[in-house]
């Protein structure tokens, strides 16, 4: 991991964005958790995450919520087709984060009023969302990532940022994956093409000394 400057991630131009911190993905009676997938990773994740969210506000840096919402009518022939060719019957799925169900809620941090969420329908938190348009109207032009899963979604979510020219950084212990090997694998190629690597203790401290 890089030294962490506070000027980095000054408050000024820094937003902290949880990305799909949500029961179906986080939570042992979501989707995922019945399916028999390992919790841990993810709820110490999710723990980590309320520390940041906490640090957020109380240093001023906007916290931008992203969440899969998902409604049958939206699932794509493509999307279905895919989930068929991997063994899943797709027409029969009931989906994950299902728009108004409690698999769509926010575990860890959740949003207070006034803050944004931006709902998403594909891996990416910028892919046909108005997240990019949210965030420069904030002059926002630095991220600090968080959330599930460090493979997928905050991956996917972390290149498209950088390509927009954001300034990235991925708070390690505050995102997971199932599988111990793919988490580690997957920050060490974040951290070599378009990301910085923090802990939530070094970006909490950063935020103090800045303010």
């Amino acid at each position: 991991m890089t030294m962490l400057l506070p000027e980095w991630i000054d408050p000024k131009r820094t937003a902290l964005v949880p990305i799909d911190m949500q029961v179906d993905f986080g939570a042992p009676d979501g989707m995922l958790g019945k399916l028999g997938l390992d919790m841990t990773a993810p709820l110490a994740a999710i723990a980590q995450s309320e520390k940041l969210a906490d640090a957020a506000r109380a240093a001023g840096v906007p916290v931008v919520f992203v969440g899969l919402q998902t409604r049958p009518e939206m699932d794509s022939r493509f999307w279905k087709e895919r989930m068929r060719r991997r063994g899943s019957n797709a027409d029969n799925d009931s989906g994950v984060c299902r728009e108004g169900t409690y698999g769509a809620e926010f575990v860890g941090p959740k949003p207070l009023p006034g803050e944004s969420v931006i709902a998403k329908l594909r891996y990416s938190g910028f892919y046909g969302t108005p997240l990019d348009t949210a965030l420069k109207a904030r002059g926002v032009d630095t991220l600090v990532l968080c959330g599930l899963t460090t493979e997928c979604c905050v991956d996917c979510t972390a290149r498209d940022a950088f390509h927009l020219d954001y300034h990235v950084f991925i708070a390690t212990d505050a995102c997971a994956t199932y599988e111990p090997d793919l988490h580690t694998s997957s920050l060490k190629n974040l951290e070599l093409n378009c990301a910085i690597l923090a802990s939530t203790d070094d970006i909490i401290k950063a935020w103090k000394k800045g303010t």
